[in-house]
């Protein structure tokens, strides 16, 4: 309980918290087995849109995971996307400052607030407003150790309290802003927010640094009923 009351302040007063130990390290093995053998739409970065496997679906919905997202969103939050981050030597990449706006919604429809529009994979995405992702809860399932050398994922503390950021504002945060490693041994999950401003440079390490992204929403349907999709 008392680490829960950690995490979930952590959360709302600094827009991330890290949690060790969620899962053990064999599950995380057996989740990387699995994934291994599906037939994933895999690109340089990893696969997006696998909320549907069946590894993915026992992990979202695992009550070890669910709870956290269920401490911030409430008892109706639901997972509604997945991406798998495959970060290597191989397989390297850096990011700049950004948040994340983009949501997966189940048709377009020109909405003030709301945009631009684009397609990912036969999947609508449309940039939300702020008052939208205030909604939204990401858990971050790491299936290796994150380390300093292996391009782990940035954070600018409260920065999730600004709301959605121009370029140029966001650029003007990385610039003077102290910046947070989220360093997590295997199993253990970053929470975040996608407003909080963040960012990961390129791994420096041969060990690789494999991450399930999983997005839960406190509500699937939004004032001007524009509803989710599932991904």
């Amino acid at each position: 309980m008392a680490s829960e009351i950690l995490f979930k302040r952590s959360i709302i007063e600094r827009g991330f918290a890290v949690i060790p130990s969620v899962i053990s390290p064999e599950e995380s093995e057996l989740i990387l087995s699995e994934l291994n053998q599906a037939p994933l739409n895999r690109s340089r970065a990893g696969a997006r849109h696998i909320l549907g496997h069946p590894s993915i679906q026992k992990l979202a919905h695992d009550p070890r995971v669910f709870r956290i997202a269920r401490a911030i969103l409430g008892d109706h939050a639901f997972p509604f996307r997945a991406t798998l981050f495959d970060k290597s030597m191989d397989s390297n990449w850096l990011v700049v400052w950004h948040q994340d706006t983009a949501l997966p919604l189940r048709e377009k429809r020109e909405t003030p607030g709301w945009g631009p529009w684009s397609v990912k994979e036969n999947v609508t995405y449309a940039h939300a407003p702020s008052n939208a992702l205030e909604k939204v809860l990401a858990l971050r399932v790491h299936l290796d150790d994150s380390t300093e050398s292996n391009g782990p994922l940035r954070v600018l503390p409260g920065t999730h309290t600004q709301n959605v950021l121009t370029d140029e504002e966001i650029q003007r945060l990385g610039d003077k802003a102290d910046a947070i490693e989220c360093t997590v041994c295997r199993g253990g999950i970053v929470a975040m927010r996608p407003l909080i401003v963040h960012a990961s440079s390129k791994s420096q390490s041969s060990n690789p640094r494999r991450v399930i992204h999983i997005e839960y929403a406190g509500i699937s349907e939004f004032e001007n009923q524009l509803r989710l999709a599932c991904a």
